[in-house]
């Protein structure tokens, strides 16, 4: 109840502040340094607001649906109350102005989301734990170092940035790009699907993955982005939706493809910023929380009713035996290609004609292009094998629960009408793309031959070059291992610089030796020898620099 109460009382708050185009900003000043101010920002308008709508109506279906799904856990109150430290978290980010402010967010959504994936307390799901977190702290140790540039800067705020700042802008933009999974930080999201699906719901429509876009909104929204952080973005961008996409067509998990989809809808959104496109971006964002929420709770239906089953090849007709949970399914997957009259058409069909229309380079239109057949592939192949197929299972425990339904209504409706409503509500969701014909069609015509190749070839075989997202998840999580000997040999280099060690004097250094002490470094006793050596390297360095 409160979180529906304060869906309708920011989606007041954000008509006010669209109609008469205000920005209302709350400072709280904690401290003064030699003139330099530490303080707390608060940013409301219609970004935030809004934003902060979609959130609380989410989060709003997703607890109700928690209530069901989650209902014979022995814990069940531990999990609410960290699904619910987790929206706070989401809430703290939005409203932020402040790298304090959007710290206390940022580190707030790291810490809870390792809480809930880790919550069955398997060996999976520790995995995909100390994986996500592994990610995650790239972008926390990028933003901490950011700091240095405010303090350059003399200010903390990121709301009021200049284009001269284009140093400290890519800095946070890369840190942005490690929380919404881009590539290479791209191989968590999917790991993420050992948490409850509840949390599956939140993580991948409107909550974790949408923060590092939400921050680059926030940094691009008053002043166009400098021409390498777009570039990197287009990149970045079209190669994450290629990647999602492409191995989504070799999977089998019925949760793993809806994972893999997030990550190919962040790259579209990710490429709309890269064009310079920012209120589409935004636009595509709020389409895309609600009907991937509604697809994952949709998927949580599926599992209540088989009992856990999660391979589409065991799925087959369970659809004849739900009807409502399947229509709802079908139209949150066709949102996912872009169906007409559905609410994902108005967003992302607008970003692939203004691609056309920007004159960016042949390679990242090229992949958006692979990358929209593929979408339309797994699309087809999943509504093929757990809609459209024979029925498999011979028992069904339907999920016959109020709790179960009203919250996919509800997302349905707005899987349905969110696109035309939020075009006609604020005229900059609307962008208008003049193209000949033949690109139109050239859109039409990849996406149709996408779902012919879903329909024709089933795709049992599996890719471990594509499950692991080009071998990305190794390098996360057995990170560990593979950064052991560095971090062993850091630890005996510290050793080495503060030993003590006395020096002999009637010790001749030839250049062999010379050379052995310096590779022997720690064992070697020659301490005065090594910081002159370092000194001198470092007169060299800073001679050729200045």
């Amino acid at each position: 109840m409160l979180l529906g109460g304060l869906c309708f009382a920011f989606s007041c708050s954000y008509y006010f502040f669209l109609v008469g185009d205000k920005t209302l900003i709350l400072e709280f000043e904690l401290f003064n340094i030699s003139s330099m101010s530490f303080s707390f920002m608060i940013i409301l308008d219609k970004i935030s607001l809004s934003f902060g709508a979609v959130v609380t109506l989410i989060s709003t279906c997703v607890f109700t649906f928690a209530c069901k799904y989650m209902e014979e856990d022995i814990f069940f109150y531990r999990f609410i109350w960290i699904l619910a430290a987790f929206v706070i978290s989401m809430s703290l980010l939005i409203f932020s102005g402040s790298i304090f402010f959007l710290l206390l967010g940022w580190d707030g959504l790291g810490i809870t989301s390792f809480a809930l994936i880790i919550y069955y307390q398997s060996f999976e799901s520790l995995s995909a734990g100390f994986q996500t977190l592994m990610a995650n702290r790239i972008g926390d140790s990028l933003i901490v170092s950011s700091m240095f540039l405010f303090v350059l800067q003399g200010q903390f705020t990121f709301a009021s940035l200049w284009p001269t700042m284009s140093v400290l802008i890519l800095l946070l933009s890369v840190a942005a790009l490690t929380k919404s999974a881009q590539f290479p930080f791209s191989s968590w999201l999917p790991a993420a699907m050992a948490a409850p699906t509840p949390v599956s719901a939140l993580v991948h429509s409107s909550t974790l993955v949408t923060a590092g876009i939400f921050l680059i909104i926030r940094l691009s929204y008053n002043m166009p982005l400098s021409s390498s952080v777009s570039s990197l973005l287009l990149l970045c961008g079209a190669v994450t939706c290629l990647l999602g996409g492409w191995a989504a067509t070799f999977e089998n998990d019925i949760k793993k493809i809806i994972a893999l989809s997030t990550l190919s809808q962040l790259g579209v959104m990710v490429f709309s910023l890269g064009l310079g496109s920012t209120a589409l971006a935004l636009f595509h964002l709020y389409t895309h929380a609600l009907f991937k929420a509604l697809l994952f709770l949709a998927a949580g239906a599926l599992l209540l009713a088989s009992f856990g089953a999660q391979d589409i090849r065991l799925l087959g007709g369970i659809g004849l035996s739900m009807p409502l949970a399947m229509v709802l399914f079908n139209i949150s997957s066709l949102c996912l290609v872009g169906a007409p009259f559905l609410s994902a058409f108005y967003s992302k069909h607008l970003i692939l004609e203004l691609m056309f229309q920007s004159g960016i380079n042949m390679f990242s239109m090229f992949l958006m292009l692979v990358a929209t057949m593929m979408t339309a592939k797994y699309v087809a192949r999943s509504l093929k094998a757990v809609v459209w197929g024979k029925p498999v299972m011979s028992g069904v425990g339907l999920p016959d629960s109020f709790f179960v339904y009203l919250p996919m209504i509800v997302l349905g409706v707005g899987g349905l009408t969110a696109g035309k409503l939020l075009s006609s509500i604020d005229i900059f969701n609307v962008e208008v793309v003049l193209l000949p014909e033949m690109f139109g069609t050239l859109i039409n015509l990849v996406t149709v031959t996408g779902i012919i190749l879903g329909l024709l070839i089933l795709g049992q075989r599996r890719s471990l070059m594509l499950s692991t997202l080009f071998y990305l998840t190794p390098i996360f999580s057995f990170s560990n291992k593979i950064f052991a000997p560095l971090s062993r040999n850091l630890y005996v280099l510290d050793y080495g610089w503060i030993e003590p060690s006395s020096i002999k004097t009637n010790y001749v250094l030839t250049l062999s030796k010379f050379l052995s002490v310096i590779w022997m470094w720690p064992n070697s006793q020659a301490t005065l020898t090594r910081s002159l050596v370092f000194m001198l390297a470092l007169i060299v360095v800073y001679s050729f620099v200045f």
